[in-house]
């Protein structure tokens, strides 16, 4: 059986959306590409784990895999 990793690979799925980004720059320079990335991953996986969980800080913060103080700065932090 193959299991959710298998089936759903987060990198080939990065990398797709990376590249329609960057196609999407038509010839304008990308600055600052890695920053932007990882705040804007970061803020959706954050949201969606919340969603998940119906708010639920305690365990969005057990999927996410990080302690609820951290969860709630990066929530102040990207003001969502």
């Amino acid at each position: 059986m193959a299991s959710v990793t298998d089936k759903y690979n987060l990198q080939d799925f990065t990398r797709k959306m990376l590249r329609r980004y960057l196609k999407q720059l038509d010839g304008h320079q990308a600055r600052k590409l890695y920053d932007i990335f990882i705040n804007e991953a970061e803020k959706g996986i954050i949201l969606e784990v919340m969603e998940f969980t119906k708010n639920n800080h305690t365990k969005c913060s057990e999927i996410l895999g990080i302690t609820r103080t951290t969860l709630r700065n990066k929530i102040r932090k990207h003001k969502l």
